[in-house]
């Protein structure tokens, strides 16, 4: 990839002139800056509204991840790691590719402890009902000497 990238470089240097290709550079890291930004904040307000309704935003967890990885690529230098950094920050490419990734993968509530869902309501009426045994023997009561 950085081969590649170096490749692509010095062609479009070749053709625009190596100042203008350092100022695109820097200009698709500025508009992604500012892209990753608004993004960003978007993503944690939709995930905090998801939260507030009691909802797991499990795709605004991706997002972000998404989000911070494509601003990652495009602070790094090429056009190549650009055009997937831009893919990552437009929101029906992100969305897609969340999608995807969420239809691969199985959500469990942490919550719910090792069995999964466990109603938390102690209500007998509820069909709520804890089986177990305890048993009590004198010589766990009695006090060491």
């Amino acid at each position: 990839m950085p081969i590649l990238e170096m490749w692509l470089l010095i062609t479009i240097g070749g053709y625009i002139g190596a100042a203008s290709t350092v100022l695109l550079v820097l200009l698709t890291a500025v508009v992604g800056i500012v892209l990753l930004r608004a993004q960003g904040f978007s993503t944690l307000w939709r995930g905090g509204e998801k939260l507030k309704r009691g909802e797991m935003p499990a795709q605004e967890m991706i997002e972000g991840l998404v989000l911070a990885v494509s601003g990652a690529l495009l602070l790094t230098p090429g056009f190549i790691t650009d055009v997937i950094g831009f893919a990552g920050l437009l929101p029906f490419s992100r969305a897609a590719m969340v999608k995807a990734f969420l239809r691969r993968i199985t959500l469990v509530d942490a919550s719910a402890g090792p069995f999964g869902h466990q109603n938390k309501s102690a209500d007998p009426a509820a069909g709520d009902t804890i089986d177990g045994e305890f048993w009590d023997s004198e010589d766990s009561l009695k006090k060491p000497k």
